[in-house]
């Protein structure tokens, strides 16, 4: 089942993507889908973010690679990280580049996992349990300010530099997913989820160790090796196997 969050006029809901239609529900996605019974051209509607997160929990240096090619070895132990839920746009918004405090900013596209229902101290046997689906993720990050600032807060946490979308994913199986970036339709990052160090269950249960996670909170799983930058008026899309494509281009901040 593909969950969306769409806008058509002056309202806003949720659906569920059937083919070019998309049949809203009732309230929200978690628990009973309830159908309204209106439905909507797919190309008639706004796709917007598929949650508004109350958190974004980061994973960093989670494929080998990628961790190589930050100049480090891979960690034992899952690297925490967050993003503001302020950061968050949908698909074809604009990533807002902001030029008087950075000169590098990089795409990372991910795997996200979108929380289903509160949990703490999860097993990793219990995971499915708390998952109400996965989605695409780009992790935008200011790199010179990461570099520079020695922590990851500033950097990764601009207004915009965590795109979501195009919508939630029910039924995909996150053990081995192929993931692609492109710019302006050249291919970037090119990996499969079966290289992460940690998966999915792993992850939960660690992250869950630490905080309570809450309905539509997102897991961001790490980036494969590719890393690069983004100027204005690059078009990036991250597409994962079985989810869909997320596509936003980049503008500059006002």
């Amino acid at each position: 089942m593909r969950i969306a969050r769409f806008s058509i006029g002056d309202e806003v809901a949720f659906g569920v993507v059937e083919g070019d239609t998309v049949a809203a529900i009732a309230a929200h996605p978690f628990g009973e889908i309830r159908f309204t019974g209106a439905r909507f051209p797919l190309e008639k509607v706004r796709l917007l973010a598929p949650i508004l997160p109350s958190k974004v929990v980061a994973i960093g240096k989670n494929y080998a690679e990628h961790a190589r090619e930050m100049g480090s070895e891979p960690p034992v132990e899952p690297v925490i990280f967050s993003k503001p839920s302020t950061a968050v746009i949908g698909p074809g918004e604009a990533i807002a580049y902001p030029q008087k405090l950075t000169q590098r900013v990089d795409y990372e596209g991910e795997l996200a996992v979108v929380i289903g229902r509160m949990c703490r101290e999860v097993p990793a046997s219990r995971v499915p349990e708390v998952i109400l689906g996965y989605t695409c993720a780009n992790d935008v990050t200011a790199r010179d300010l990461q570099q520079r600032d020695g922590q990851w807060t500033r950097a990764k946490g601009f207004d915009t530099f965590c795109p979501l979308g195009p919508w939630i994913e029910t039924r995909a199986d996150p053990s081995d997913l192929a993931i692609t970036t492109t710019v302006n339709g050249e291919v970037h990052q090119s990996a499969r989820t079966s290289q992460l160090m940690h998966d999915v269950p792993a992850l939960i249960e660690y992250v869950s160790q630490v905080m309570t996670l809450l309905p539509g909170d997102i897991i961001l799983t790490g980036t494969p090796a590719g890393v690069g930058p983004l100027e204005i008026g690059d078009e990036v899309s991250v597409t994962i196997e079985s989810i869909g494509t997320l596509t936003n281009r980049v503008a500059a901040r006002d």
